[in-house]
C-alpha cells in the first residue's frame, strides 16, 4: 500500500508535534464534553485527525489552539448527536438502602466514568490548581443537563477563559448568540447547583493523613475508623450498579453486607483521577495471597472529612487505562 499523496502527508514533524502539545487540555475539553474517558481520547484522535487531513486550511488567522479547539469541538458535537446523558447515580433516583437487593449494572454509557490525572492535567503545578474543580465528577455531571452547544460555549468561556469572539468562532455563531447561550447555560448550573468541594491539596498535611487513615481503615475493614472519616451525608457509588446509601451508619452496613466481599482488600494508590485522591482497588480471591480487581476508587473531600466513596467497577476497561495489573499478589 503506497502512502497518500495529499496535502497532509506533506506535514512536518514539527506540526505534528505542535498538535501533540495540546493533547492533554483537548482531552480534559472533551471529558467535560462527554463524561467518558474513553470517548475524549477518541474525540481528540478523530481531532488530530481532521486537523491533519485539513491543514492546508488552516491560514492562521486564529491560533493553533483555537483551530484545534474549533475541531475538536465539532467532534463532539458529533458525537452527542443522540438523548443520552451521562450521569452518577444519585442524579438518577434516591438513596437506596443498604440492605436492599442489588440492581443489575446499566451500560456503561449511562455513567460518568473517572479520567485520570495523566489524561487532563498538563506538568504545570499552577495549571492543576485551576482547572481541576471543573473536572470534579459532580460538575462534569451536572454539565451533562445542558445541551451540547451550551455545554461547549460555558466550558469555553468559564472553564478555558475564551473570549466571547473566540467561543463565536470555533462555533460558527454570533458574539451575541454566545452570550446569550452562556446566559442560559448559567441558569441551568445554577438550579442543578454541583456540590461545592474543597478539592484535594497534595501538601495539605490534613488531608493527605485522612487519606493515609482511609487506607489503613478500609484494608483493616475497621467500620469505626471507617465512618469516623466520613461526613454526615457521605454518599457511596458503585457504578454501572444504579444504587447509592447515604450516611456513616448507611456506608457501614452496605460495607458489612452486600460489600463484604471487600473485606482484606488491598488499595493500590494512583496517581489520581478527577484531581482528587483515587486507587486500584483489589479484593481477595479463593488463592491466598492472589487479589483480582474491584473497583478505581475515587475519593472526595471537604476539609478533613471524605464526602464521596466512588466505586467504579468496570475493571476490564479502567485497569488498563490506570496502567493496572489485572493480577495482584503479596511479596513472597
Amino acid at each position: 500500500m503506497t502512502e497518500s499523496s495529499g496535502p497532509a502527508a506533506t506535514l512536518s514533524p514539527d506540526v505534528l508535534a505542535s498538535f501533540e502539545g495540546h493533547r492533554r487540555e483537548l482531552c480534559a475539553y472533551a471529558y467535560r464534553m462527554l463524561g467518558s474517558s474513553f470517548e475524549a481520547e477518541d474525540a481528540v484522535q478523530e481531532t488530530f485527525t481532521r486537523a491533519w487531513k485539513s491543514y492546508d486550511s488552516f491560514e492562521g488567522r486564529a491560533s493553533l489552539r483555537s483551530w484545534l479547539y474549533r475541531i475538536a469541538t465539532n467532534v463532539c458535537l458529533d458525537m452527542l448527536d443522540g438523548p443520552q446523558r451521562r450521569a452518577r447515580p444519585m442524579d438518577l433516583n434516591g438513596p437506596y438502602r443498604p440492605d436492599a437487593p442489588l440492581p443489575p449494572p446499566q451500560p456503561d454509557y449511562v455513567w460518568i466514568e473517572p479520567i485520570p490525572n495523566s489524561l487532563a492535567f498538563g506538568a504545570d503545578p499552577a495549571e492543576h490548581a485551576t482547572i481541576k474543580d471543573t473536572l470534579r465528577l459532580a460538575f462534569v455531571a451536572a454539565c451533562q443537563h445542558l445541551p451540547a452547544t451550551q455545554r461547549a460555549i460555558l466550558i469555553m468561556r468559564e472553564v478555558l477563559r475564551f473570549s466571547a469572539s473566540e467561543t463565536a468562532e470555533a462555533l460558527m455563531m454570533s458574539p451575541a448568540s454566545v452570550n446569550s447561550a452562556l446566559q442560559r447555560a448559567r441558569a441551568t448550573m445554577s438550579k442543578i447547583k454541583p456540590t461545592d468541594s474543597d478539592g484535594y491539596d497534595e501538601t495539605d498535611e490534613n488531608q493527605r493523613k485522612l487519606i493515609d487513615d482511609f487506607v489503613t481503615a478500609f484494608e483493616s475493614y475497621d467500620m469505626d475508623a471507617l465512618t469516623s472519616l466520613l461526613k454526615a451525608d457521605v454518599a457511596l457509588s458503585m457504578p454501572p450498579l444504579e444504587l447509592w446509601v447515604s450516611g456513616p451508619e448507611n456506608v457501614a452496613a452496605f460495607m458489612l453486607g452486600h460489600g463484604a466481599a471487600c473485606r482484606n482488600s488491598r488499595m493500590i494508590r494512583l496517581e489520581g483521577a478527577n484531581g482528587l485522591p483515587a486507587f486500584g482497588h483489589y479484593k481477595p480471591t479463593d488463592e491466598p495471597g492472589v487479589y483480582s480487581p474491584w473497583s478505581i476508587t475515587v475519593l472526595e473531600l471537604e476539609g478533613k472529612t471524605i464526602t464521596g466513596l466512588n466505586f467504579f467497577l468496570d475493571t476490564e476497561k479502567l485497569f488498563p487505562l490506570f496502567d493496572l495489573p489485572m493480577e495482584l499478589r503479596d511479596p513472597a
